[in-house]
């Protein structure tokens, strides 16, 4: 590699933090190793230096590394993040934030000379994309990747912190300042605005189906009436309303997606009472 390599390593247990520094101090790809102690000394040290990849533990006190992540990812032109941990769960998080590798300690030579050979094709394409020439005027050009920043949600429940995917979610109820996350096995309260989560949910066909819930359309088994004469959508975590004035448009989207077969098999759970099929009724 003709390229050598900036890196910052970040790690509260400091006899880790010396064993990956030494590791990337041998590695021929490095050039220049840096290191911070927790989360936050890694912001101050960002902004300072150009680093082009940040390994990062997960478990740390104060912010974690999955959200400094975030953070990270939502730079204009951020490192390569590949998270370096003891722990396997954190995986699918981690990926959701656009990590290049997720390795496990104890990390090897050969491990994350693999790692760093990512990193390298990584940066190799950011630069491809930032060099290729402007498209002629009226001409779209490609569409610019995206971090799919909330594709997992952390959540907090007595000292441990779970991870809830996207997919997972078949409705989403608001609470103030909090969202219920509903899903077949129990729901999850997590700080987030639930029109922020609208905002980011939209395009992956959560729609908004009272002033308090958003609903995951393929997750509807079918269509109810309440005791009152209002309107439920039935799914396998539980029935949502539906306000007078979404009822008409959820019907349309449903009948819409059951025509296109965009109704997703992997939210139907269960039969439904008395053996009736799914679909909108």
């Amino acid at each position: 590699m003709t390229d050598r390599l900036r890196v910052l390593a970040v790690d509260d247990v400091a006899p880790a933090l010396d064993e990956i520094c030494a590791l990337l101090a041998d590695a021929p790809d490095v050039g220049h190793v840096a290191r911070a102690g927790d989360a936050v000394e890694a912001l101050r040290m960002i902004p300072a230096g150009s680093f082009d990849a940040v390994l990062l533990d997960i478990t740390m006190p104060g912010m974690d590394g999955l959200e400094l992540g975030g953070v990270l990812a939502a730079m204009a032109n951020p490192p390569e993040i590949v998270f370096v941990t003891a722990f396997e769960e954190h995986a699918v998080a981690a990926y959701g934030l656009g990590a290049v590798d997720y390795l496990l300690k104890p990390v090897g030579a050969d491990r994350l000379a693999d790692a760093l050979e990512r990193v390298h094709r990584a940066r190799a394409g950011r630069t491809a994309s930032s060099s290729a020439p402007a498209p002629p005027d009226g001409a779209a050009g490609p569409p610019l990747p995206r971090v799919d920043e909330l594709a997992v949600l952390p959540v907090e429940l007595a000292g441990r912190t779970r991870y809830v995917r996207r997919e997972d979610v078949r409705f989403v109820e608001a609470h103030g300042d909090y969202v219920r996350l509903h899903t077949p096995g129990g729901s999850h309260l997590v700080r987030i605005p639930l029109s922020r989560l609208e905002e980011h949910w939209d395009a992956h066909r959560f729609v908004r189906v009272h002033r308090s819930f958003l609903l995951y359309l393929p997750a509807v088994l079918e269509l109810r009436s309440d005791a009152g004469g209002g309107l439920l959508a039935h799914t396998d975590a539980g029935d949502v309303p539906v306000s007078r004035r979404h009822a008409r448009e959820l019907r349309d989207q449903l009948m819409a997606a059951a025509t296109s077969g965009a109704l997703d098999p992997h939210a139907t759970g269960a039969a439904d009472d008395g053996g009736e099929g799914r679909g909108p009724r």
